[in-house]
Formats: structure tokens, sequence, C-alpha cells
């Protein structure tokens, strides 16, 4: 499958804070999880793997602009799909201010199919803020790239809506900001028993 073609997909929804939701304990654990979702994913699977959608340089958009990034900046714009042994759990879009690639940190433009999280959380300096999370129906164009994963035809059903989360991090005092929408098939929807294993 050519997944560059789906390039880009953008993420427009409300964001808001986790409390204002009521959601499941096992997807609030992930939503809400504050380490590394790549060593998280990494830890459920044997074969974990980061397929590169596409990134541009363009000026952030109103939708998406926060505290820390302003609408009308440059900034670099990163999707990626997170695969563990072959099913893909997340779709992540990522916004690098031109203004944050520089020193060391110009590495973060030339990652390819290398995780961002990973390398960002090796850093001793990052900090993450708060997490924000937000719904996305079947209209949204990240249920429609879900759809095409899956070969699906027929649009998801509201209760299979998809979620996802957003947060701004620091690295060495520069902002960024990373979007992670769970898919269909990930482990955020299944549920555990209290054997500790995971059923859909």
């Amino acid at each position: 499958m050519n997944f560059q073609s789906f390039f880009p997909v953008t993420l427009s929804s409300f964001w808001h804070d986790a409390n204002d939701s009521s959601l499941d304990e096992n997807l609030k654990s992930w939503l809400l999880d504050p380490a590394s979702l790549t060593l998280r994913l990494k830890s459920n699977c044997h074969q974990f793997r980061v397929e590169l959608l596409g990134q541009k340089i363009e000026k952030c958009q109103e939708s998406e602009a926060v505290d820390l990034i302003i609408a009308g900046e440059g900034v670099l714009v990163r999707e990626v799909l997170l695969f563990c042994d072959d099913i893909p759990q997340v779709f992540a879009r990522s916004l690098l201010p031109l203004s944050s690639l520089t020193g060391a940190e110009q590495a973060l433009a030339n990652l390819g199919t290398q995780s961002l999280g990973q390398v960002m959380f090796n850093n001793p300096s990052l900090k993450r803020k708060t997490i924000e999370v937000a719904e996305f129906d079947a209209t949204s164009t990240v249920s429609q790239l879900a759809n095409k994963l899956s070969g699906v035809t027929q649009p998801l059903v509201s209760a299979n809506s998809l979620w996802g989360r957003r947060s701004i991090f620091i690295l060495e005092n520069k902002p960024l900001m990373v979007s992670e929408v769970f898919l269909p098939g990930a482990f955020a929807y299944q549920q555990t028993d209290k054997s500790g294993y995971k059923h859909v």
C-alpha cells in the first residue's frame, strides 16, 4: 500500500481536558500515559515499525495554533503510522516549529522512519505539558484513513469513533507539538481482564 498518498491527513477536532470525557479505563491509561508511547507499544508486540506518510514545511494553521506555536509561523509537519506486528496502531502528526529546529534539534527534520518519540524521550531535558484529548467521528480525515488501511468501505459507526491526544513538548527549551490518534486495531481499545490478558 502506498501510505504516502494519504499525506497530509491533518487533524481538525475539539481538543479538551480528558476530565471532561467519560472514558474506558484502559483507553484513558493510554491517552494519559506521560511516558513514551513508542516504548509502550514495543512492550506489547514483537515487531514495531514506523511508516512515514510525509513531511513538509508550511505555516501553522489557526486551528492548530497553541500558546507556544502561533498561527502563521513556519512549522515542519510530519505524519507517520506506528505499526505493531503489521497492525496499524497509531496515526501521529507532529508540528515542529522551524525556530525549534536549530542546533542538535536540526536532526529532528531528518528522522525518516525513526520514532520521534524515542528520540525525544532519550533527551533528559524533555518536558511534557498538559495532555489534551479529542474524539474523531466517521467524517474525520483520520477515520477515513483508518478505513482505507483496513480495506473497509463502510464508514466507522459512531460507537467506534477514534480517540486521540496531543501535547506540547519542550526539548532543550524549544516547543514542538505531537498529536496521536489510536486506530481501530489499537491496544488502547482492548479490554484487559484481571489476569492481565487482553481481549477485544
